[in-house]
């Protein structure tokens, strides 16, 4: 079996300020070739297969994997790729858009906690309650259509109440056996450029362009202010923030398997154990299937 990849390095630590000018976007890749790539992700999709069946086994614990990123910063890609070898039946996905009318009646974890992965399965977030302090912290204007009270807007603490009610959820979750894994895919402006250019000059691609992507590019600077904000204020050793450099495709991938393979391994799951009379009754009935 190959060697874990060290993959530390990329995990926010708790309290740490963060300036996203200094965590790469691109680093030198864990993989010599193709083959070696596709070698050891099929190595960490093999793990996560054999992990996930213990865990449905155990049915004490649940993960739920949360992404979160820029445009074109291969999110999808991601989860396709390393989520392939998972059993469909233990892991769904979850992708939140803008939230619908019935939700904004709603505090802003509702939509969320309604999809929560049960114990013994694997959750993903594609986007998640983390829109609730990135975009809506970008466009204000989000946040005073959502019906709030008055007393919930007062003040510049606003975020500050959110990171808080965000951390206390995700606490409460860590206790209750559900494991938290948050990705930030750390995309470079110029790598971004390029994948949208290869949108629009790729027919094949053309629906993955918006013109409202353009828009959000343009406030890429407050977006990686917000993004800043919320790593610092919301990473935490139970529910740790890894910021994934993202330039790199297949980099990526092999560095999000690897904490996942990692995150489960640390779990202390094993599969159920027959009591006395079970073994005797298992015993009579091998005995009458042999007949």
């Amino acid at each position: 079996m190959p060697k874990p990849l060290d993959v530390k390095r990329f995990q926010v630590p708790e309290g740490r300020r963060v300036d996203l000018e200094k965590w790469p976007t691109l680093v030198s890749p864990f993989y010599d070739s193709k083959e070696h790539y596709r070698s050891l992700l099929a190595n960490h999709i093999e793990q996560l297969a054999d992990r996930q069946n213990l865990l449905y086994a155990h049915d004490r614990y649940a993960l739920l994997l949360i992404f979160q990123a820029m445009d074109a910063a291969g999110k999808d890609g991601v989860i396709k790729h390393v989520m392939s070898g998972i059993n469909p039946q233990g892991c769904q996905v979850f992708s939140f858009k803008h939230p619908s009318a019935t939700e904004l009646d709603h505090d802003f974890l509702w939509r969320t906690t309604e999809c929560l992965p049960e114990r013994g399965r694997i959750g993903i977030f594609n986007r998640s309650y983390y829109e609730e302090v990135l975009v809506v912290r970008v466009h204000p204007e989000i946040l005073q259509a959502q019906r709030l009270p008055d007393e919930a807007l007062e003040g510049s603490g606003v975020w500050k109440r959110r990171y808080q009610s965000i951390a206390d959820h995700e606490r409460h979750l860590h206790r209750n056996g559900t494991r938290i894994v948050k990705f930030f895919l750390h995309l470079s402006k110029e790598e971004q450029a390029k994948r949208f250019l290869a949108r629009i000059d790729d027919p094949a691609k053309n629906w993955k362009f918006s013109a409202g992507d353009i828009a959000e590019r343009a406030r890429w600077k407050d977006y990686m202010g917000a993004y800043e904000a919320c790593l610092e204020a919301t990473s935490t050793d139970h529910a740790p923030w890894f910021v994934v450099p993202a330039d790199d495709k297949q980099n990526a991938r092999l560095i999000v398997s690897q904490v996942i393979v990692n995150t489960m391994n640390r779990l202390k799951m094993r599969y159920p154990s027959p009591d006395a009379a079970q073994v005797r009754e298992l015993q009579r009935i091998r005995k009458e299937l042999l007949k």
